[in-house]
């Protein structure tokens, strides 16, 4: 891509989210912005002049935002559902289709879905990615879990990759075990998290504890599949938090799914999320596959929609992700390592208001998988310019008409036309 880099980029439609206090507004809708980059990092963002400068390029308010965290993801099963023959419904159906699968796995085949599935989304804008990688023996590294590796070294400076290691419950039911297994991701680098598979059918509250302590002796963050069911009685999600708040644990949890949450009775769903307010945990909902795998029987439609209840964890200031899940496997058919799908998805079935200027920041946010407290007032000022424009899009409908975009990193366009906003 030949495109000069932009020293500014003027009338700039942002999300309120990302704007400062006591940004001026224009019939109650915030005003333009002005975004200044030297050396590839935004300088500043300030209101945008009546006029552009002559250097500028003039986005005549097109709507843009910070690079894409996908936050949960599965490398190492997208691209697999072609060379399947019959799929039944379900997650269970799903589980079963995937292990049957895993036995034509080489490391070759590995890689090579694994990094389509990272140019895809470094196509699309994403920025930084978490994939998590299934690990069901006890004394065996999986074969995905180097090449997940070796991956984040080719794509560093491009797409931050982690990678999770998805570990069925009851292999933490042994101590030991439980630290071993810990220790094995520790030894893999910064980079890697301990995860689980946490549900009604495996579910040990001794087991999830061992998790949890084996990653806090280990220094790990945490990464896990809760609740991904819609049984009223599970109480993984409730659990974890309880257990975080007994050991003191520092680090940060990720819990994605807990679509039991949408099951249960208010009173016990709200005082479940009370405690997730209380407990280092961040949120990921995965609209897309939970649609397609909950409630799902054959010859019957569905009659439940199997998304958790992102409204009222937003209302407790939890942090809240949406992410793109499983892509073209048996968990589901679709998707493009895009999250900007993930909403889209979500902004039908959850009802969301205002996605571009309030949810948006569910795909940006990357401060709110680290330990430190998060920023109340997040800014651009300072990072790396790595954008995405929507150039046929707008704020009333989007992410409708989003496929076409320009994607800028470092201040540069990596991917589409951005010549309409080239200097006159």
């Amino acid at each position: 891509m030949n495109a000069p880099a932009p020293a500014l980029l003027d009338n700039v439609r942002l999300p309120r989210w990302l704007l400062p206090g006591g940004w001026p507004r224009h019939d109650g809708v915030p005003a333009l912005a002005r975004i200044a980059i030297d050396a590839g990092r935004v300088q500043s963002v300030q209101p945008a002049a009546s006029e552009p400068p002559p250097s500028a390029w003039d986005l005549a308010g097109t709507l843009a935002l910070p690079g894409f965290v996908d936050v949960h993801t599965h490398l190492d099963k997208a691209f697999t559902l072609p060379r399947m023959k019959q799929v039944e419904p379900g997650l269970l159906g799903a589980i079963d289709a995937m292990l049957a699968d895993r036995v034509h796995w080489t490391p070759a085949d590995v890689r090579e879905r694994a990094s389509r599935g990272l140019q895809w989304a470094w196509e699309c804008g994403t920025v930084h990615l978490r994939t998590h990688v299934d690990w069901w023996e006890p004394d065996a590294v999986p074969m995905a879990w180097p090449v997940m590796a070796e991956l984040a070294q080719e794509w560093a400076g491009r797409v931050r990759l982690e990678q999770v290691s998805l570990i069925k419950l009851p292999l933490f039911e042994d101590a030991a075990q439980a630290m071993r297994l810990a220790r094995q991701v520790k030894a893999t680098g910064p980079h890697a998290l301990l995860g689980g598979f946490v549900h009604s059918t495996n579910w040990s509250e001794n087991a999830l504890r061992n998790l949890l302590l084996s990653a806090q002796a280990c220094d790990l963050d945490i990464d896990l599949h809760v609740d991904e069911e819609l049984n009223a009685s599970a109480v993984g999600l409730q659990t974890t938090a309880r257990i975080l708040r007994e050991i003191g644990y520092e680090g940060r949890v990720v819990c994605g799914h807990i679509c039991a949450l949408a099951a249960q009775p208010e009173a016990q769903a709200f005082a479940t999320l009370d405690a997730v307010a209380r407990a280092p945990i961040t949120v990921v909902s995965l609209p897309a596959t939970n649609l397609l795998l909950q409630d799902a029987v054959t010859g019957r439609t569905p009659r439940l929609r199997g998304i958790t209840l992102v409204k009222e964890a937003r209302d407790r200031g939890i942090p809240l992700l949406f992410a793109s899940d499983n892509v073209q496997d048996p968990f589901c058919r679709l998707g493009s390592f895009d999250p900007v799908e993930a909403l889209g998805t979500a902004a039908l079935v959850a009802q969301l208001d205002e996605p571009f200027d309030t949810w948006s920041q569910a795909l940006c946010r990357s401060d709110w998988l680290q330990r430190a407290p998060a920023s109340a007032a997040p800014s651009l000022v300072g990072r790396s310019a790595d954008l995405v424009l929507f150039t046929q899009a707008d704020r009333h409908g989007w992410p409708s008409r989003t496929a076409t975009r320009v994607v800028l990193r470092d201040g540069r366009v990596t991917h589409g036309d951005a010549t309409p906003f080239f200097p006159k």
